[in-house]
């Protein structure tokens, strides 16, 4: 089997791992009805995975530094598949925040595994385009099982969604087995360590841009639904329409992010991107309420955009500490949770003191402290290479010959 295969494997399995995580969304209302309690309290749900997801992916990483990578992709698909069989089988509130718990670390460690993974499978100029690969995945879960878990629950009980992705994930158990080889682990690192690896500058800065890009995301994704209603105009048709394509505008932002790493390089793919993304959602906010086919166009946008540089800035990260990939990695996927919940919570503020209508403002301002940080650092970067290379000619031009 060749190496984009397997890669292909890993991100169709991503796919079902992301939709465990991201279904919840949809059904949010149908939760909070069949559970007694109110919809701020189903939304704790999203809370909970996400600081567990965030505190609890780098120390398993970091515990786990040595296993072989095989067997620790199929532990944490063990994981995902017991936490969606738990919320068909047990009923109440209670548990289902203990199975989204154990799902937050299941998925954690499978996610960032499968992008160390794929990194490491594919040659030296595709890895930008595998991580992209695994990523884009974990966006299909948005286009498709989000959307899809909304139709199942309209017409059955929202619990057999879980049970169907336990299921699958429970049948792709022997698929990994036998496609992903052998892989020895990572140098093992400490959560002190970790700690102290995000006090690196060039480090802590590549975590806040994806802080403050991952933040600017959450702000206005979080609540874009009532905001293409209320603001916009749309009808409940047309938002469903807009949120389809915006899914699929990711798939395509995601994959051409990863193409644009390794064609353009870190700096202008990942700049670029951020700068693109914090016009698009400036625009967004300017041609809402005027025509819904320009609100449903620069949506697109705005989703591509906001995706492409997500491939590039962990690319980026993994060529800061190569012998501690996994690690890495879990790292940003804490920072882009953390970031995510953060996100939900500053949107929650700014349209309860504010207005609905406010949140992509502030959500651009968010990205735009990414794109300053990431010109600002890579533009140092470049003149201090520029630097390098005239002292380099200066030194050949007096050496005697």
């Amino acid at each position: 089997m060749g190496q984009n295969w397997k890669i292909f494997i890993l991100a169709v399995v991503c796919f079902i791992v992301g939709t465990s995580e991201y279904m919840i969304t949809g059904i949010l209302d149908k939760v909070a009805a069949d559970t007694g309690v109110t919809l701020s309290q189903a939304g704790q749900l999203m809370t909970v995975y996400a600081l567990a997801y965030a505190i609890g992916t780098p120390v398993l990483m970091g515990v786990t530094a040595r296993f072989d990578r095989r067997k620790l992709l199929l532990y944490s698909l063990g994981l995902i598949i017991v936490s969606n069989a738990l919320i068909m089988i047990f009923p109440g509130y209670g548990f289902m925040l203990f199975a989204r718990i154990i799902m937050a670390l299941g998925t954690g460690v499978f996610v960032v595994t499968s992008l160390a993974l794929a990194a490491k499978l594919a040659p030296s100029n595709k890895k930008g385009s595998a991580i992209a690969t695994v990523l884009m995945g974990v966006t299909a879960s948005l286009i498709l099982g989000v959307p899809i878990g909304r139709v199942i629950a309209a017409a059955y009980d929202w619990r057999l969604i879980f049970g169907g992705i336990s299921l699958l994930a429970l049948v792709s158990l022997p698929v990994l087995a036998s496609a992903i080889p052998r892989m020895e682990g990572d140098e093992p690192i400490s959560f002190a360590k970790q700690l102290a690896m995000v006090k690196r500058p060039r480090i802590a800065l590549s975590l806040a841009i994806n802080f403050f890009m991952t933040m600017g995301y959450g702000i206005a994704f979080t609540y874009l639904s009532p905001y293409l209603l209320e603001v916009a105009g749309m009808s409940d048709r047309w938002v469903s329409g807009a949120l389809f394509a915006y899914g699929i505008a990711s798939l395509i932002g995601s994959k051409a992010g990863g193409s644009g790493t390794d064609r353009w390089g870190v700096a202008r793919t990942l700049t670029g991107a951020t700068l693109l993304n914090m016009v698009m959602l400036i625009l967004l906010s300017v041609v809402s309420g005027t025509s819904i086919f320009l609100v449903f166009s620069v949506l697109v946008l705005w989703s591509l955009f906001s995706w492409a540089a997500s491939p590039s800035q962990q690319y980026d990260l993994l060529t800061l500490s190569p012998k501690t990939s996994g690690v890495m990695l879990a790292l940003n996927t804490s920072v882009l949770q953390l970031a995510i919940a953060a996100g939900a919570g500053l949107g929650g503020i700014v349209i309860n003191y504010l207005s609905l209508q406010a949140i992509t403002w502030v959500a651009a301002a968010s990205v735009a402290v990414a794109a300053i940080i990431s010109a600002a650092l890579f533009g140092r970067i470049s003149y201090r290479s520029r630097q390098e290379i005239q002292r380099a000619e200066i030194l050949t031009s007096t050496a005697p010959e």
